[in-house]
C-alpha cells in the first residue's frame, strides 16, 4: 500500500463544532482505511482571532470521539522561524516584494476574483516614493494551476486572473495562512490533504508557492461543507453549536450521513466501539458527494 500520511488543521477560534467535525471524520477515515498515519496542527498563526482554550477542548472533542492522533501537536503559533526561512528563500527567488497598497487604493482600482478584490500588482515594479511596505506578496505573473480533486474533480485557476498576487506576510507582521500550511505540511511530509470545500481556492495559491520552493504537491481531497439554513458556512460566527463530548455517536454518526456513507440508523444510538467498526469497515472516499456545500443535518439526542 502506498504510504499515507494525512493531517486535521483546525483553527482554534472555539470549540469543535459540526462542519469541523465533518472535515476531521473524513480526513481521519481516509487515513486509517489507508493504512496511514493522522496528524493534529493547529492552525492559529493569528493571535486575535484565537479563542483562549479553544486548541485543548478541540483535543478533548476528538478524545470523546475515540479518534487518536499520531505524533505531537504542531502549532503554527510556534514555528514563526520556519515561515520565515521560507520567506527569505522565496525573496532570494525574486518572486515576492514588498507592497505599500492600503485596502481602500486595492478596492478602488481593483476587479472582483473568485475570493475578494485581485491585485494586480501595483507594486511589482517598486512602491511609489515615501511609501512604506505594508505586506509582501508573491508575484502570480504566468501562474496557471491545475490539479485533480479526488471529490470536486478537475481544478483550474490562472492565479494572476483569479486571486491576484497575494500576500504571505501582513502588516500586522503575521506569516499569512497559505505560506504557513504550505510549509507545515511539508515538513511534516503530508502525502494526503483532506479537508472542507471552503478552502478550496486557497490551494491554487499553494500549489504556486509548492512549485517556487521546490515543494512536493500532495493529493487534494476538498470535502462538502455544512453550511445553515441562510446558507452560510457552519462556524462560530454563524453560532454553530459545539459538539457534546458526553454524546458524540449522533454527531458522528450525522457526520457520515453527510458524507454519503448511508450508516444503518441504528448505528445512531450505538456505542462508540461500534460505529467506528462499521466506519472503518465501510468508508468509501467515492460516496463522498461531489458538491461544495450542502445543508448541516439536525443532530438528536442519543437515546
Amino acid at each position: 500500500m502506498e504510504r499515507y500520511r494525512g493531517r486535521f488543521a483546525p483553527s482554534p477560534t472555539g470549540p469543535l463544532h459540526f462542519g469541523s467535525l465533518v472535515a476531521a471524520v473524513g480526513s481521519y477515515l481516509e487515513a486509517r482505511v489507508r493504512g496511514g498515519e493522522w496528524l493534529v496542527r493547529m492552525e492559529d498563526p493569528d493571535p486575535p482571532r484565537v479563542a483562549p482554550g479553544a486548541a485543548d477542548e478541540i483535543l478533548r472533542a476528538l478524545e470523546a470521539c475515540r479518534m487518536p492522533w499520531d505524533g505531537t501537536i504542531v502549532r503554527q503559533s510556534e514555528r514563526a522561524e520556519a515561515y520565515h526561512n521560507a520567506l527569505h528563500r522565496l525573496r532570494g527567488r525574486g518572486v515576492v516584494y514588498p507592497c505599500a497598497c492600503s485596502r481602500r487604493e486595492i478596492a478602488d482600482s481593483a476587479t472582483v476574483g473568485i475570493e475578494g478584490y485581485v491585485y494586480r500588482g501595483a507594486c511589482r515594479g517598486g512602491m511609489p516614493p515615501g511609501k512604506r511596505a505594508r505586506a509582501q506578496r508573491v508575484n502570480t505573473g504566468g501562474a496557471a494551476i491545475a490539479f485533480d480533486d479526488a471529490v470536486q474533480g478537475r481544478i483550474e485557476h490562472d492565479l494572476e486572473r483569479d486571486i491576484g498576487d497575494f500576500v504571505v506576510y501582513r502588516a500586522d507582521r503575521v506569516y499569512a495562512y497559505q505560506l504557513a500550511v504550505v510549509i507545515d505540511d511539508a515538513e511534516q511530509d503530508i502525502t494526503d490533504v483532506v479537508r472542507g470545500a471552503d478552502l478550496l481556492a486557497s490551494t491554487p495559491r499553494q500549489i504556486h508557492l509548492q512549485r517556487l520552493l521546490d515543494i512536493a504537491t500532495p493529493r487534494y481531497v476538498h470535502l462538502p461543507v455544512a453550511v445553515n439554513k441562510a446558507g452560510e458556512k457552519l462556524s462560530k460566527q454563524t453560532l454553530a453549536a459545539p459538539l457534546d463530548p458526553a454524546q458524540p455517536v449522533p454527531a458522528l454518526f450525522a457526520a457520515m450521513a453527510f458524507l454519503g456513507q448511508g450508516p444503518p440508523p441504528e448505528l445512531r444510538h450505538a456505542s462508540l466501539t461500534a460505529f467506528w467498526d462499521w466506519a472503518l469497515k465501510n468508508w468509501d472516499l467515492a460516496r463522498v458527494p461531489r458538491v461544495r456545500t450542502a445543508a448541516a443535518p439536525a443532530i438528536s439526542p442519543q437515546r
